[in-house]
């Protein structure tokens, strides 16, 4: 076991977002300084508190812009993660490392953007250096949005275990399911898996509907020592364990040995090994979904289930609420909207605080989030209902 330092060291007291939709108004700097405010405000804090920052994903506005908005005049912590949708995951390690060592007090992660205003995910992947491989010797084969870089490997994953598209349409209906229940998210409409089998097809095997939604808004989260949460606003939620892991091959899917297995099959083992905690442990569940099959493939990756059995596990309404691992409670990248993750990360909060409202899992005591990012970058923080 490694990281074991960071158990029960730093704790998530305040979470806040914006309304997710689609052609907000507001700029990517406005949402993430609105999602800001929430998280700050919720935790009990003021503006003026924060002394660490860690913006997440290509259009985070840097620290020195919350110094300026929000008159900020002691900041002692910033850094970057630059994994894509496994930032979030990796900013709270980081933030749990900063005020586990006394760097500093009270960090905020925020992200926000607008992507109605700007690029399309195929054009912004291009722009970030972590995908040069990919824009040099993929792209021009024709490789260029994320639906056509990520397919084959659940295509792989269909070949070898017989995994069937039909199971990937179950992951699209509960998450649904979840997102009318929440009321804050872009796709309420209710869909049946036979809408999942008519959605046309997008890049085989995804069709439209196993793929998240670009969206625009703004979520937040604050991080504090658990001795200083304990005076704070809200009660306490603990980050138990928390680790990143990074696949074979991190720039290349098609030249990866095992196509099937991403880096948070590295990291898991190390965040349930410093939790004194394993999946049969877990209330609810927060897995990042750009994709259907992605999830999956990480239920399989954290040891839920054996590698190849994702398709059935998936089945018989074992994700929904009332199911044996509640899943993407607040309908998740795939019908809330897609905020890197970050809503993974608050919802998983809201559910331990017992404040998540009609999707509330009864009792939650323990919670996952996962990050998934680039061409497979993973991250799985544990979180707990107070310290254990």
């Amino acid at each position: 076991m490694t990281g074991g330092t960071l158990h029960d060291r730093a704790a998530v007291v305040g979470v806040g977002e914006t309304s997710y939709l689609r052609g907000s108004k507001d700029s990517a700097l406005a949402l993430q300084l609105q999602a800001s405010l929430t998280a700050i405000r919720d935790a009990g804090l003021e503006p003026g508190d924060i002394d660490g920052i860690i913006p997440v994903g290509i259009t985070g506005a840097p620290a020195e812009e919350y110094i300026a908005n929000f008159g900020l005049t002691d900041l002692r912590f910033s850094a970057v993660v630059p994994h894509g949708g496994a930032s979030g995951i990796g900013a709270l390690q980081a933030a749990a490392a900063a005020v586990s060592a006394g760097i500093a007090k009270h960090v905020l992660v925020p992200a926000g953007r607008n992507v109605s205003s700007g690029d399309k995910a195929g054009v912004r992947i291009h722009q970030m250096p972590q995908f040069r491989l990919v824009t040099e010797f993929e792209k021009p084969a024709g490789a260029i949005a994320p639906a056509q870089l990520y397919a084959p490997m659940a295509r792989r994953h269909m070949e070898l275990y017989g995994t069937t598209s039909r199971q990937f349409g179950e992951i699209a209906v509960s998450t649904r399911e979840h997102a009318a229940l929440h009321g804050n998210a872009v796709m309420t409409k209710p869909i049946t898996i036979d809408d999942h089998q008519s959605s046309r097809l997008i890049a085989d095997p995804f069709r439209l509907l196993d793929c998240s939604l670009e969206s625009d808004g703004g979520a937040a989260f604050v991080v504090s020592s658990p001795e200083r949460a304990r005076d704070l606003a809200q009660p306490v939620v603990s980050l138990a364990g928390i680790a990143m892991g990074h696949p074979d091959s991190p720039s290349s899917i098609t030249q990866r040995p095992d196509l099937t297995k991403v880096g948070i099959a590295k990291a898991a083992p190390i965040a349930w090994g410093v939790a004194g905690l394993g999946p049969g442990d877990v209330d609810v569940a927060e897995i990042y979904d750009c994709f259907t099959y992605v999830v999956l493939c990480q239920l399989e990756d954290m040891g839920f289930c054996a590698k190849g059995e994702g398709g059935p596990f998936v089945e018989g309404g074992r994700l929904r609420l009332g199911g044996a691992l509640p899943t993407n409670t607040h309908g998740g990248l795939l019908s809330q909207g897609h905020m890197l993750g970050m809503n993974h990360i608050v919802e998983a909060v809201r559910q331990l605080r017992g404040n998540a409202g009609r999707a509330q899992v009864d009792g939650a005591q323990v919670a996952i989030a996962t990050g998934y990012g680039d061409m497979g970058d993973g991250g799985l923080a544990v979180l707990t209902r107070g310290a254990r």
